[in-house]
């Protein structure tokens, strides 16, 4: 008798401790998201662009090969930040939202994809995939920023400086710059970023038909418009 009432008392007596186990890791799974810090925090929005696929249909077909370089960026817009100007003289970045790479690096991938879709080339790559070309194209991406001191919608300015250089002799046989200023349909940073993607659009047809006729007419320069 003696030895059940025993038993009974330490059953008694474990049970508020495995409620009390039972309830502390209730808590801390409830609490992971503040123990791993940022683990509650959104991350930010990512954002990219679209290459070019329609060009003038009377493009020549070129048997040359192109090498397209990383363009050249200023510190501020060699990054994933989406840049923006408050005013002419500052410079700033959207809150919790980012490219899917550095400008200059996101750039150099659609101005690939955008000879590609034009089906007018033998072949194009970047720099690093070590192609033999006959053609090097460097470019300078100026500006590549939203712009909010001039009222009204916000403003998307892209300009792009591009020079066209034949291999081996590394002389510049063209030199053009493209820029564009498209106007977002809202502030929202969706439609300010389908505007960065209008304005891109544009230069990259430009540049693309700018550099398939450049070298059978060295020293090319075609005038600037304001058309696609």
């Amino acid at each position: 008798m003696t030895r059940r009432v025993g038993m009974n008392y330490r059953a008694r007596a474990a049970r508020p401790v495995a409620i009390f186990a039972a309830a502390a890791l209730g808590a801390l799974a409830a609490g992971c998201g503040s123990v791993i810090p940022g683990a509650d925090v959104a991350p930010p929005k990512l954002y990219s662009l679209t290459p070019k696929n329609t060009f003038s249909a009377d493009l020549p077909k070129v048997t040359w090969q192109l090498v397209v370089e990383q363009p050249d960026a200023a510190a501020s817009l060699n990054t994933t930040r989406i840049a923006l100007r408050q005013t002419p003289i500052t410079l700033d970045y959207y809150a919790r939202a980012v490219w899917t790479d550095t400008a200059p690096r996101l750039f150099q991938t659609k101005i690939i994809e955008s000879f590609e879709n034009s089906k007018k080339i033998i072949s194009v790559g970047r720099d690093a995939v070590g192609l033999r070309s006959d053609y090097v194209l460097k470019c300078e991406l100026r500006h590549f920023e939203a712009l909010y001191f001039q009222g009204g919608m916000p403003i998307v300015y892209v300009e792009l400086n591009a020079k066209l250089v034949k291999m081996p002799e590394r002389v510049i046989i063209a030199n053009q710059t493209w820029s564009r200023k498209i106007t977002s349909t809202s502030p929202s940073l969706d439609d300010v970023v389908l505007a960065f993607d209008d304005a891109s659009g544009k230069i990259l047809k430009r540049l693309v038909e700018w550099a398939l006729v450049a070298p059978s007419r060295p020293g090319l320069a075609m005038p600037e418009d304001t058309g696609d």
